[in-house]
């Protein structure tokens, strides 16, 4: 029992150095994440999501496993991970693995070189993935590396490149990326005319394998030897952590367990803390006392006997895999059919690091009702086995377990020791089932486990049970349907009793929390036809000569959608054989930051040390979507400890924001998630403890809109109607041959930066001067709006932007809300204060892309041609007016995308609704509108019965001619990509391919789409193109190279350094960016729409001839000399090193009252094919093969670029199929984490994925001949979405069903499984919309 009353000292290693942490430094409510960060220093480790599902925070844990001897190495989240569990545990960070001061790691060399970092907030948890996979496997398969970055997320790269670099590493990384197939990856297209082996000039490799140092494990860091004495030799005695409000106890013994339990009943056991850690976010819960039974050796006992096998409750999920793994290769088939369905839930369940921290006890006792294990463990009779100082006992995990019922419990004084799991017998067949919104890291919708014991030698049903997750408060058990079937022999009869049984037993009311009611009462039929399916395939090898085979166009149910490592080439033209070696434009340069974001070295926003009397600040949200302020109660917050004030509108002494857009809400709330005041503490944890005690009185109003459905009713509208039309669309309708009229809904988009909106406000001591650390895409805005919040001059405020950790759009007009509320605060107490958002309120607070709703009405000829096309697009701006008006116009520009249409009209609006304002996002309304006009077209085709690709071809523009809005272009290289996609992605021998597949399977279809693009570059003025920049040569002849362009992932800096290198003719190592900062490059515009680098690369290219010219004499005068003599010779000669580059900008303007202008500098025109397959039984998809052509014209950066555009790609595929806001219909925002919003994972992006740039393409008017490409490759995601719906309507075709011209975005399984109409969607009960409230509403 417990040594001593005060708090033990707690031991462990943090990069092999001993940190010993006594009495008042240990609070048991601290997060390693929040230690690491904030006391220790370790910056690497980000803070992304705070959840444990982002895998910002990975980091290495290792500890010595007395059982088998060895020392274990895991992943985990550092965010959830209690600083008191890790006593005798060694952490390994990012820090910790390498650095550029000392050695790098291969795997930072690698994931650098390869090109798989680019705003580089995800990279050190990425290499702390994949450095823990090798510390357990050196060679690791390709499955391992998969499986090992299922739980990280990357918002900015696509994947593709972070696999490669770890593909480096695998064991069949070697060869031939198609080897087996009898082909070869680089032929490619439908003849060998364009193979990549024939075409001269082009390349394909970004990275040189042959450079990387090889991996020596002699050279990692040994588990220390201290604590491998203390894990050989425990000590016994109970550790105590007495905290602020918790305390920590940590038993040495079994019985010292048992008997702490006894006397603390109702506290909780706490192992992984991935359920308790996230359920106690609020500030308000929490337990007194947690104990810890990570000391006790008996909770991880794995035993086996010839009735079962016994899983100690203290084991990982990760650990219960490799066990469940190594019994089912030792033992017969018939024996395991329960483990095979435990484990193949076990590999797509969370993340690694969440399977590698969770226990199979805690995974059980929390019961959630979406657990993916407890129907699998309640159908196949797990006993949990219990233990107290009054002795033992087991309980079946049963329904009654499930459900939480008392009688069916543990004891309060009881715990769970372990989990017994009997072996299947022969004639017994047990199946597991889930559907998710994505393939991994992901909480199912559904999840179900089936078992079917037989009588010997028969089909007669002795036994059934069927268990459900994901339909209720609990895991459901259909015991009264099973026990009604039970006699029954397995043919189809009983398959459609069961499905009208199970449809009667487990309900789901309409309004049952996560929605998808619908949705989820088809899989639970359709999950048990497909176990049907597969006990009727085992019967037939048991019982052949009696049963009737099931037909193959059925067999492709029985099989789940592969998850495969994806491979592909990235195509690019080679630099001109003459370019001097040293010229480094055109080549495929590193990330001038790759190593540092590698080695957790790049600081961003929030890295930056505390400074003297720093305070932080949280913000105050409105929980009303439209209401009166009544009163703002601060008093109780104000007398906490540590609060130091409370910041409302009244505290602002200059402008509170615009008229209608308030940075603090005074009177009224226009939404949830408006702000109305901030609160300043000592400490973050004070801070969030007083923000709940802010009481805020609030009077409802009418009206309360949140869908554009409800907004056109009221005429609720931000601005006018932004308007274009050529021809007369009237006369046009009337001479066609058939006219189509469509819906179009396409829903938002979370910008899921990963690293939310943080600044930092530094108060100087004089003359009212601030410095300004922000995350920002337009710094310059950022300063206007504090100088005009603090009523002080522009000039005495300077904002400074090292790196930003995406922004996607996000980060352009929200940081100056942010950053201006911060210095409020710093104003009135004097002092620094730090704002950083919670991934939570982030997304509550910031909007994102707007929802849209777009009606088309499409006249056309029987032949395909189009005549006449009518587009109305509404968009969702939310509450104020923000980007909008901006958004609706360019939507409107660009909706014509690829097309030629002689007689158009397209009208646009924003609706003004009680919804957070939405803003700027990549692509700017191209996406949604767009994804309208080529809903149109494939509407088209099928009512002409023609593939979608040949109205594409008839209807695209051929020759130079002029946009609806006048201005001229040559279609010239759209066309090329296109050609050139069909050619590369063999597109019409695959289409064959697809409808030949299609024949032969009924419950899984592939489709195949093409589509094309051209997407219009800049802004839509002048002014907004404008650029400069700021070169100083220093004496020793090293360049310092300021412009106004942010470093937001984009290599923006890279590419700059690439310009000045060729016009200074000097090597990119003797220069430097070091950030950009207002006090350096004054009035700068966001960065933004595509072209950055673009005009910042005009500025600096401006300001380095500006310097040549002035060296020019010195080096024609002695031209044998050296660049670092030039320079000395012209500092001696009094000549200026220093110079201001300008670029005026490109002209744009456009007069909406006449319809025409040129409001584009320039296109970017594009192709993407996407084949896909669908599971019509789930609604699951797999993305087989995309292949994209971009006309990069001369790419300043291949790597840089071709990186880009994959990234904008997936972050499009996610927007179309995967990404859902849902809101209450109260307003709220339901999906405002990893858990809820579901941003692409590592195997969500395509199996095979090739990239070209169009080769010996030209522009005279951009720098070097190159293009922006930041934006352009989102909507080219679509194509993914199209595929979908191809294989949708061959579905709808094969069954019969009208084609449906409403179409609805993201294509997410509910909508797929829902489109698939079957006799399992017509059998499930619907409900009225008005009899009930739903869970939540639709916007667009």
């Amino acid at each position: 029992m417990p040594c001593s009353t005060r708090s033990d000292e707690l031991v462990f290693f943090v990069n092999g150095r001993k940190l010993s942490v006594i009495e008042r430094n240990v609070d048991p409510e601290v997060t390693l994440l929040t230690f690491l960060r904030k006391i220790v220093r370790l910056t690497g480790t980000k803070h992304g999501c705070g959840r444990g599902g982002c895998g910002a925070c990975t980091v290495m844990v290792s500890t010595y496993d007395s059982t088998s001897k060895k020392i274990r190495h895991f992943s985990v989240t550092a965010c959830l991970v209690p600083i008191c569990s890790l006593y005798g545990a060694a952490v390994t960070t990012v820090e910790g693995v390498g650095s550029i001061k000392t050695r790098i790691h291969p795997v930072q060399e690698r994931i650098a070189k390869s090109h798989g970092t680019q705003c580089g907030f995800c990279t050190p948890g990425m290499v702390m993935s994949m450095y823990t996979l090798l510390r357990n496997h050196l060679d690791p398969s390709e499955e391992q590396l998969l499986e090992a970055l299922g739980g990280n997320l990357c918002r900015c790269t696509g994947y593709r490149p972070i696999l490669e670099s770890g593909r480096t590493f695998c064991a069949e990384a070697n060869g031939c990326q198609q080897k087996g197939t009898g082909k070869c990856c680089l032929d490619q297209g439908e003849n060998d005319s364009s193979s990549l082996g024939r075409e001269s000039g082009l390349c394909t490799e970004l990275f040189v394998k042959e450079e990387f140092q090889p991996l020596d494990p002699t050279q990692e860091l040994i588990f220390p030897p201290e604590l491998l004495r203390m894990a050989t030799n425990p000590e016994k005695c109970t550790l105590t952590f007495h905290g602020e409000r918790v305390t920590w106890i940590s038993p040495g013994s079994f019985k010292d367990l048992l008997e702490l339990k006894a006397k603390h009943p109702e506290a909780p056991l706490v192992l992984g803390n991935t359920s308790l850690g996230p359920a106690m976010k609020p500030q308000e819960r929490f337990h007194p006392v947690l104990l810890s039974p990570v000391r006790i050796p008996e909770l991880h006992v794995v035993s086996q006997k010839s009735n079962g096998l016994t899983l100690g409750a203290g084991c990982s999920l990760a650990e219960v895999r490799d066990v469940l793994a190594e019994i089912i290769s030792e033992l017969p088939e018939e024996k395991t059919q329960t483990y095979r369905a435990l484990l193949k839930h076990l590999k797509s369940l969370a993340g690694q690091q969440i399977r590698n921290m969770a226990s199979l006890g805690g995974h059980v006792i929390s019961r959630h009702h979406y657990s993916d294990l407890n129907p699998i463990l309640a159908v196949g009779n797990a006993t949990l086995n219990l233990i107290s100082t009054e002795g033992v006992r087991q309980i079946p995990l049963n329904q009654h377990f499930l459900a939480g019922l008392a009688s069916a419990d543990l004891k309060p004084e009881e715990i769970l020791e372990s989990v017994h799991i009997p072996h299947s017998r022969k004639w017994e067949f047990v199946a597991a089932f889930r559907q998710a919104e994505c393939r991994q890291n992901a909480l199912p919708d559904v999840t179900a486990g089936m078992r079917v014991l037989f009588e010997d030698g028969t089909d007669t049903i002795a036994d059934l049970s069927l268990a459900y997750g994901g339909l209720g408060a609990a895991t459901v058990s259909a015991q009264r349907s099973c026990q009604q079937l039970l006699g029954r022999h397995w043919n189809e009869l009983m398959l459609d009793e069961a499905c009208r049984l199970l449809l009667e037993e487990v309900s789901l009311p309409a309004s049952a929390p996560g929605g998808r009611v619908e949705f989820k009462r088809t899989l639970v039929v359709s999950f048990f036809f497909k176990f049907y399916l597969e006990v009727l395939r085992e019967l037939q090898k048991l019982l052949d000569r009696r049963y009737p085979e099931i037909p193959a166009r059925f067999l492709s149910a029985l099989e789940d959608l592969p998850v495969g490592m994806t491979q592909g080439i990235q195509t690019y033209q080679s630099v001109d054989s003459h370019q001097p070696l040293q010229d480094p434009v055109g080549r495929p340069i590193m990330h001038l930051s790759g190593l540092k974001h590698a080695t957790g070295e790049a600081v961003f926003c929030d890295d930056i040390p505390v400074v003297d009397k720093e305070l932080v600040m949280a913000l105050v949200t409105s929980t009303r979507a439209h209401a009166k302020i009544i009163s703002i109660d601060s008093s109780e917050a104000l007398e906490l400890p540590g609060v130091v004030d409370v910041i409302t509108a009244e505290d602002i002494p200059g402008t509170n924001g615009a008229a209608d857009d308030k940075l603090l809400a005074v009177d009224e709330v226009l939404c949830v998630g408006q702000l109305i005041c901030a609160v300043v503490a000592e400490t973050e944890v004070q801070v969030k403890r007083a923000i709940e005690k802010v009481k805020i009185t609030y009077e409802d109003l009418e009206p309360v809109i949140f869908s554009i459905e409800d907004a056109i009713k009221h005429n609720s509208f931000l601005c006018p109607e932004k308007k274009l039309e050529q021809g007369n669309i009237e006369e046009a309708f009337e001479k066609v041959d058939q006219i189509v009229e469509g819906e179009v809904h396409v829903g938002g988009q979370e910008h899921f930066y990963m690293e939310t909106q943080r600044v930092l406000v530094i108060p100087k001591t004089e003359d009212h001067e601030l410095d300004i650390y922000v995350s920002t895409q337009d710094a310059a805005h950022v300063q206007k709006t504090v100088s005009s919040t603090l009523s002080i001059p522009i000039n005495r405020i300077t904002c400074h932007v090292k790196r930003v950790g995406g922004g996607f759009g996000g980060k352009v007009g929200r940081p100056a809300t942010f950053a201006a509320i911060a210095a409020v605060g710093s104003l009135k107490t004097g002092r620094p204060i730090r704002l950083v958002l919670d991934r939570e309120d982030d997304m509550l607070i910031t909007g994102g892309r707007h929802p849209l709703f777009g009606k088309y009405k499409v006249g056309f000829m029987n032949s395909g041609r189009i005549k006449a096309l009518d587009i109305e697009c509404y968009i969702n701006g939310g509450c104020t007016l923000d980007e909008s008006e901006m958004v609706a116009e360019f939507l409107t520009l660009k909706l014509e995308n690829a097309y030629k249409i002689h007689n158009l009209r397209f009208r646009s609006r924003a609706c003004l609704t009680n919804l957070p304002s939405n803003t700027a996002f990549r692509g700017f309304g191209f996406p949604q509108g767009t994804l309208v006009t080529e809903a149109c077209i494939t509407a088209v085709a099928a009512k002409c019965g023609l593939p979608p690709e040949k109205i594409r071809k008839k209807n695209m523009y051929k020759t130079v001619d002029k946009t609806i809005y006048k201005q001229a272009f040559s279609p010239e290289p759209l066309i090329r990509c296109w050609d050139e996609c069909l050619e590369r992605a063999s597109f019409h021998s695959r289409r064959e391919q697809v409808e030949e597949f299609n024949k032969k399977n009924y419950w899984k279809k592939k489709g195949i789409a093409l589509i094309p693009m051209k997407f219009s570059v800049g802004f839509a003025a002048t002014s907004y193109h404008q650029a400069a920049a700021l070169v100083h040569i220093y004496t020793d002849g090293s360049v310092l190279v300021t412009h106004g362009g942010n470093e937001l992932g984009q290599g923006i800096h890279t590419k700059m350094l690439q310009v000045a290198s060729r016009e200074l003719k000097i090597p990119m190592s003797s220069m430097h960016v070091c950030e950009t900062s207002t006090a350096t490059v004054p009035n700068t515009i966001a960065t933004a729409a595509s072209v950055g680098s673009d005009v910042n690369g005009k500025a600096v290219q401006n300001a380095c001839q500006i310097l040549l010219k002035r060296l020019e004499p010195i080096m024609k005068k002695h031209p044998g000399g050296t660049w670092e003599e030039w320079v000395e010779a012209a500092f001696a000669k009094r000549i200026s090193l220093s110079a201001t580059g300008y670029f005026r900008g490109y002209k744009a303007f456009m007069d909406w009252e006449k319809g025409e202008g040129d409001p584009f500098p320039y296109y970017v025109y594009g192709a993407a094919c996407s084949e896909v397959e669908i599971d019509c039984l789930t609604g699951a998809h797999r993305k087989i093969r995309t292949d994209i052509v971009m006309d990069a014209c001369c790419s300043l950066n291949p790597a840089i670029d071709i990186g880009q555009i994959e990234g904008a790609f997936i972050q499009g595929m996610g927007l179309y199929t995967t990404e859902e806001l849902n809101y209450s219909p109260e307003g709220i925002l339901h999906s405002r984490g990893p858990d809820e919003y579901k941003i692409p994972t590592v195997t969500d992006i395509p199996e095979e994925f090739n990239v070209s740039l169009l080769p010996s393409s030209h522009t005279p008017l951009t720098i070097y001949s190159s293009k922006g490409l930041g934006e352009s490759g989102m909507f080219l995601g679509s194509s993914v979405f199209f595929a979908i719906a191809d294989a949708v309507a061959a579905a709808r075709r094969e069954r019969d069903i009208a084609q449906d011209f409403t179409v609805r975005s993201p294509a997410t399984p509910e909508w797929v499984r829902m489109a698939c109409a079957d006799r399992f969607t017509e059998m499930i009960p619907r409900d009225e919309p008005k009899t009930f409230k739903p869970w939540s509403i639709p916007i667009a």
